[in-house]
């Protein structure tokens, strides 16, 4: 079987599980960079691939082009980029990862974000380095409100730790009730009532159809001027244009952003240039822990797919094909 790693950004994945297992079974190159326009091309000669995440999307125009694919091996148990009924219907199997459900790598990144933004942690590193001192006052969190946008593993866990800054803590989703907020210990409010109190906006949904663009000019408009908005979800959640306008008009204090509408993310894109902003190559999952997780389990997936016996599979209509 030949199988392509692909988007290995960090050449890790031969460090983070045991490919060893697969010696005299299988054929693996490994790709460190995105496939881009030429991905057809260079799947073609594949049987199977081993995804991380989102990075390299599967669309039926895709997959129709890879004669080959038998087996799509994706990392984490998400896969709104593959489609299934393509895979379906030419009988690809796709088996997922899974991990402790903790999300903690996540959630921790999204209070290094907040704290950067609260702290000017990357201006404040710039000046330092280019000899200059002191340039911001920062945001002292205790007393403040962080306003929670959904509260499911990693939302939740996000309020508690915001709990113990002294902040108090607003939730809002769409499907939000107020049982779930009691469960957690948060405060309910509705969209409008937390944009308009937070001091810092934290995002915590799934990325759908019903949350692309959920937060527009009119959303920011609400916030504070010195608010902090963080994303770590998916950069479609937040509307870019919008987003651009108000950091250049100075209506909101800060964007902390994960996340973009496009990734990587174009060397011209404006939000590089884009005033109080800090800025990560969407980091939140990549963390030692998780990739020996989603490498260990991809490999234990593409084993029990080569004896027959596929392993959390994800797209069971696939696995049904002969």
């Amino acid at each position: 079987m030949r199988i392509a790693i692909l988007d290995d950004y960090q050449n890790a994945a031969f460090a983070s599980a045991d490919w060893a297992s697969l010696k005299g079974r299988a054929q693996i190159d490994v790709f460190t960079e995105p496939l881009g326009a030429d991905a057809a091309a260079k799947l073609a000669p594949y049987d199977a691939v081993v995804a991380m995440r989102e990075r390299q999307r599967f669309p039926r125009e895709l997959l129709v082009q890879l004669p080959n694919l038998k087996f799509i091996a994706q990392t984490g148990m998400g896969a709104a980029h593959i489609d299934f009924a393509a895979a379906g219907e030419r009988g690809i199997v796709v088996s997922g990862t899974r991990g402790d459900g903790s999300m903690s790598a996540e959630v921790e990144l999204a209070w290094a974000l907040i704290l950067a933004g609260a702290r000017h942690i990357a201006s404040a590193d710039r000046a330092v380095r280019e000899g200059r001192w002191q340039e911001h006052i920062g945001m002292r969190l205790a007393g403040k409100v962080l306003g929670v946008i959904g509260l499911g593993n990693i939302g939740a866990r996000v309020a508690q730790i915001g709990q113990a800054f002294g902040m108090n803590v607003l939730a809002w989703s769409q499907n939000l009730t107020e049982d779930r907020c009691r469960e957690v210990g948060v405060a309910y409010a509705d969209k409008a009532t937390l944009l308009a109190r937070a001091d810092v906006v934290s995002i915590h949904l799934k990325f759908s159809d019903r949350s692309r663009g959920l937060f527009g000019a009119a959303d920011l408009a609400c916030m504070k001027s010195t608010a902090i908005l963080v994303n770590t979800s998916r950069g479609p959640i937040v509307d870019q244009d919008a987003l651009l306008a108000a950091l250049n008009a100075g209506t909101i204090g800060c964007a902390a952003l994960d996340v973009y509408d496009i990734e990587p993310l174009p060397v011209d894109h404006p939000i590089r240039r884009a005033p109080r902003t800090v800025l990560t190559p969407h980091i939140g999952f990549v963390a030692d822990d998780n990739y020996d997780v989603f490498y260990g389990q991809s490999v234990e997936n593409i084993l029990a797919f080569l004896d027959g016996k596929p392993l959390r599979v994800i797209n069971p209509q696939g696995a049904a094909r002969p």
